[in-house]
């Protein structure tokens, strides 16, 4: 198919979150303002800096198959679940070749992780230490893999167009969807399945992590510590879980009358070049990426009225983002509702990407802002209409709203959505 510029639009989501196990109880979640951290019990976690994280809320190893389960890193496992949602919420009853609207030759799989199967490494290297070379599982290659889930879900549904990971550390989710929409745009595919997952909740990276001084240390209030735009942030809340999305072209959705959610209109991309862990503070990174998407759609300022944002809660980078809304989308930002998700699910890093884009489709498809939880104080530097404690209504009409990603090497990334 020698297509160009097709249409490209959303048809299914599916998410296992520290909300919820599926797209359904996230989204309740979200519009409900709850706190998915919750505190570490383990006995590992006694001695760490940072004492807690936004934990899965449905185990998955307590709904997939044992033996499935095993051969899987959390990674996948979250990745599939997520998969297996979206999949059905599309409208398909199976893996392509098997369900007719669907050609395996036109599906693909591109699914991200920041940091990939590093539970398993770690776990593996223990097994090696303790008990000898001939106890590791022969599943660990497979399993680490960054590319695991990808691979994963494409064997599940027999994705043959393509099977792609990118890896850009907290913007890797949103730059598989972008990537899952260029796939269809060209005309390499006609349905793809897309997103991010993540699943690092472990001493090391938590220890990693608290050291670099990114990570709150508010173990005296845990469902508090993430807490974007607040004059009181500290740091970032890890999060584990994942996020997908299943993209059509317009005219396959069409077809066979698929429901639609959304019109995926397109991504900006652009790097800091700045720091391999720090935001560039002025938001010229950011600033670049929002123009590069404006200037690749027919995206007008004044159509977007909703924004869900990286916002991590950490002191530098919530404020380069509002800095880099205001150099693009002018002064007066009144017109775009701000949700920053985070302040609820933690930060998924390479799987924050993908929830909060299953999280701005539905605020365009319910025409619902969801709140930011844990703001007592806003930053003035924070000038910006941000949607604090209860969801808010979106307005009437043909709107639009913006997914940012941000990660560490200064990748940017920023997605557009439109109702339809």
């Amino acid at each position: 198919m020698n297509a160009t510029n097709r249409t490209v639009v959303v048809t299914g989501v599916g998410a296992t979150t520290p909300l919820g196990g599926d797209s359904a109880s996230t989204w309740e979640g979200l519009v409900a303002g709850r706190s998915g951290v919750r505190p570490l019990t383990a006995d590992w976690a006694a001695e760490l800096p940072v004492r807690f994280a936004a934990t899965a809320a449905v185990e998955p190893s307590e709904v997939l198959p044992r033996p499935q389960a095993r051969r899987l890193d959390r990674t996948a496992q979250f990745a599939l679940l997520a998969a297996r949602e979206a999949w059905a919420d599309a409208g398909f009853t199976a893996k392509a070749g098997e369900d007719e609207s669907v050609d395996p030759a036109r599906l693909g799989s591109v699914i991200a992780s920041g940091i990939g199967g590093v539970t398993t490494l770690l776990e593996q290297y223990d097994v090696l230490k303790d008990r000898g070379a001939r106890r590791v599982s022969p599943h660990t290659v497979p399993m680490l893999m960054p590319n695991s889930p990808a691979a994963n879900v494409g064997l599940e549904f027999g994705a043959q167009s393509g099977v792609h990971t990118p890896v850009s550390a907290c913007a890797s989710g949103a730059e598989a969807v972008g990537y899952a929409a260029e796939m269809i745009r060209t005309g390499r595919a006609d349905v793809v399945i897309a997103g991010g997952t993540e699943a690092c909740v472990h001493p090391l990276p938590i220890a990693a992590f608290a050291n670099m001084m990114a990570m709150s240390k508010n173990n005296d209030e845990p469902q508090r510590a993430s807490r974007p735009y607040d004059t009181g942030r500290d740091g970032f809340v890890l999060g584990e879980g994942a996020g997908v999305i299943v993209l059509e072209s317009a005219e396959h959705a069409a077809r066979r009358g698929a429901r639609v959610y959304c019109e995926m209109l397109g991504q900006g991309l652009s790097a800091d070049a700045h720091h391999i862990a720090q935001p560039e503070p002025s938001g010229r990174g950011i600033a670049a990426a929002l123009r590069n998407l404006l200037d690749a759609t027919d995206l007008k300022p004044e159509q977007i009225a909703h924004l869900n944002a990286h916002a991590t809660s950490t002191p530098q980078g919530d404020i380069a983002e509002v800095k880099a809304l205001r150099m693009v989308l002018g002064d007066d930002l009144a017109h775009v509702a701000v949700s920053a998700t985070k302040s609820m699910t933690g930060h998924l890093l390479g799987g924050a990407g993908g929830v909060e884009t299953v999280a701005t489709v539905l605020a365009l498809h319910h025409r619902t802002a969801p709140p930011t939880i844990n703001v007592d104080e806003l930053d003035p530097e924070v000038d910006a209409d941000i949607v604090r404690d209860t969801a808010r209504e979106l307005p009437s009409g043909t709107i639009a709203a913006i997914n940012n990603s941000f990660g560490f090497g200064g990748h940017n990334v920023v997605l557009a959505m439109r109702t339809v």
